[in-house]
């Protein structure tokens, strides 16, 4: 998939719902302030560093495809900052961002687990890693024989799986929560997913949150 298609798919009813409902769960439990840093890893298009941008954050975007960045770059803010670079050997200090997020990217990435401690590290207060969940309806439709369409080739974690990823790393307030539990997002879907609790780990996008010890 080419990044213009891609990000495309955002701008669609169905895309843009998944996309903000992903975004609410995450910003709610990363309760950033205006002007708070954010590193975005696995940025890809930018879709959630664009829209963390909007909410005042001082975003940065990571992805080890540089066409993906140039296509960032040329539709977003010259404000943003893009950089090349890989999620298991973030070119970052320790403690340098206020906030990390990942979404769904880490599925692609080789050693899922040295990717996670490196946004522990570069963490100052609070991240927040999406999987793609194996315990979900999303799963049954775009997973199954290797995935289809942009989930080609992802990984697909239970809540098990995701929390072993944190063991021995100097995190706490570990929390997994879910959301897309009906990613169709016809009127019913939305609907039911405002009264859903995040914290039935059900649903399409497993996120786990928590804090830099």
């Amino acid at each position: 998939m080419n990044p213009a298609d891609y990000d495309a798919w955002y701008a669609t009813p169905r895309g843009r719902w998944i996309g903000e409902t992903e975004y609410a769960l995450t910003s709610h439990l990363l309760a950033p302030q205006p002007s708070d840093s954010l590193l975005d890893v696995g940025c890809g298009t930018g879709w959630f560093t664009r829209r963390a941008a909007a909410d005042d954050l001082v975003a940065t975007g990571l992805d080890l495809n540089a066409d993906w960045l140039d296509y960032a770059r040329a539709h977003s803010s010259p404000s943003l900052s893009w950089v090349e670079g890989d999620a298991r050997a973030l070119p970052f200090a320790d403690a340098s961002f206020d906030h990390v997020l990942s979404i769904a990217a880490l599925c692609f990435v080789d050693d899922e687990r040295r990717a996670v401690a490196e946004i522990v590290r570069v963490a100052r207060r609070r991240f927040a890693i999406g999987w793609l969940n194996r315990t979900s309806l999303l799963y049954r439709e775009k997973g199954r024989d290797g995935g289809s369409g942009a989930y080609r080739g992802a990984r697909w974690h239970t809540p098990g799986e995701v929390r072993a990823f944190f063991t021995g790393l100097p995190v706490s307030k570990l929390i997994l929560s879910s959301a897309v539990f009906l990613p169709s997002a016809m009127r019913l879907a939305r609907r039911l997913e405002q009264g859903m609790p995040t914290k039935l780990l059900w649903g399409g996008l497993l996120l786990a949150t928590g804090e830099r010890a």
